[in-house]
């Protein structure tokens, strides 16, 4: 019997020690950190970097910024150059019954300017939707990337508790096959019957099922992560919540969401884009007013007045007026119409959205910040319970199978303390982006920010050139 209480004596030391190592793994932290351990900002740096979602919408968004020059267009002169030759034959018949036959090479060459001196206001109105478009193309980049980087701290946050997981689910299996390596002494001894044993080895066996479940779950969270991130992720630190960055009342976060959310404010630059599309569509009611002015020069045009030559030049205003073109204007403007009352209705419901984000996202965090003092609460009690449990059975009052449930519920609580713990991390930086303030500035990271009106003013005013500011 004193043999068999040793051998409890030496499980419950070695339970301690693997409960000591799962207590750095609940906290989220693999080891000791090092010059070679990741951080969080350093991800979210990379994803910024380099997630080819974020790149996309990157290049959707210098694609806009075209809209403007091609609309300033419509201020400047077009200009057209023509050029035709070719073989020509000719045969008169005179009045004398005579024929005459000639072989030509007529060439003609020309040039002609055009300038656009009213129109309606359509160019003026056109530059303004244009630049309507790239603003609201702008929130819509800033939205992405505050979705990139939440994917960010999602993944890496995933990685950490499936990581801390593992290890619990580890130190479970070791404790879990020294109370069946127990059980089996005290069977050999007849203190317990073979229901002890068989208990203990399906417990066992649950916890090697849970094992593979929770290295399965994290293989997939670091393919994830290789996702989002853009490589495979390494030695992790703790991520902490964002808690000094968040506003500190549900009021305010609902009056910054309004202020500052990309998508209230992309829904916004919508509005005005549409109500100014309808002055585009009414434009072509209005007279339209140019300037022409051409030369050109053309030989061997006709034999019979003995010219080699032709030189013009001309200079000619026009204003044409429509009339009536089949209702297509009317048509267009009455869309446009309807298109803008739509836009407006977006507006509201996309601000009735920011704000039931931003509640939910606070309520999230306060939850979030509750579940892990929670959670702390029950796993000091499981552990302190299972303590009690495996002292009680040494003494014969308790049995192998409560010693087994105190052991689940304690891995059930350490279970839930890795998920709250990842939750509260997430829910701070949701809370984050519900505001509108997730972005490289905000956070302070290492990295320069995109600068979406660089690209806006490098072809703003290009006249000419197929290459991009980039080079390609």
């Amino acid at each position: 019997m004193v043999r068999h209480i040793r051998g409890m004596s030496r499980a419950r030391g070695r339970a301690r020690k693997s409960s000591a190592r799962l207590a750095l793994a609940v906290c989220f932290a693999l080891g000791s950190a090092s010059a070679q351990a990741e951080t969080i900002a350093e991800a979210l740096v990379k994803a910024y970097q380099t997630n080819p979602q974020l790149n996309a919408e990157r290049a959707r968004q210098r694609a806009i910024d075209e809209n403007v020059p091609q609309a300033l267009a419509g201020y400047r002169p077009q200009i057209i150059a023509s050029l035709s030759g070719g073989l020509q034959a000719v045969r008169n018949l005179l009045p004398d019954n005579s024929i005459q036959t000639a072989s030509q090479r007529p060439w003609t060459i020309g040039l002609t300017v055009t300038q656009t001196l009213f129109n309606g206001f359509k160019t003026a109105n056109s530059v303004r939707v244009a630049e309507l478009q790239v603003q609201s193309g702008r929130e819509a980049l800033r939205n992405v990337g505050q979705g990139v980087l939440l994917d960010a701290v999602t993944a890496y946050t995933n990685v950490l508790a499936n990581q801390s997981l593992v290890e619990a689910q580890r130190a479970n299996v070791t404790s879990l096959r020294e109370t069946l390596g127990v059980a089996r002494k005290r069977l050999a001894a007849g203190d317990v019957t073979p229901t002890d044993t068989s208990q203990a080895e399906a417990r066992l066996s649950r916890g090697l099922s849970d094992l593979n479940a929770a290295e399965v779950a994290l293989a997939v969270s670091q393919a994830t992560y290789a996702q989002v991130i853009g490589v495979q992720p390494s030695r992790l630190t703790a991520a902490e919540p964002v808690d000094r960055l968040l506003p500190r009342s549900r009021d305010e976060a609902t009056g910054l969401a309004f202020k500052a959310n990309p998508a209230v404010l992309a829904a916004g630059f919508d509005v005005d884009m549409a109500n100014k599309s309808i002055n585009v569509a009414e434009s072509s009611l209005y007279p339209t007013v140019t300037l022409q002015g051409s030369v050109s020069r053309s030989s061997e045009t006709d034999t019979t007045l003995g010219t080699n030559r032709t030189d013009q030049a001309s200079v000619l205003g026009q204003v044409t007026a429509p009339i009536y073109d089949g209702g297509t204007a009317a048509s267009q403007t009455r869309q446009a119409k309807e298109i803008a009352s739509q836009s407006r209705m977006v507006f509201e419901q996309v601000r009735n959205q920011a704000r039931t984000a931003a509640i939910a996202a606070w309520v999230a965090h306060e939850g979030a910040k509750i579940a892990v003092g929670a959670a702390e609460s029950e796993v000091r009690a499981a552990s302190v319970a299972l303590d009690g449990v495996r002292k009680e059975a040494q003494g014969g009052q308790r049995t192998t199978v409560d010693v087994l449930n105190a052991q689940q519920d304690l891995i059930v609580a350490k279970a839930r303390l890795i998920g709250a713990q990842r939750d509260r991390v997430i829910a701070s930086y949701t809370l984050l982006g519900a505001v509108g303030s997730l972005d490289v500035k905000t956070l302070g990271l290492n990295t320069p920010d995109y600068l979406p009106e660089v690209h806006y003013h490098q072809v703003r005013d290009a006249w000419h050139g197929l290459r991009t500011p980039s080079g390609k």
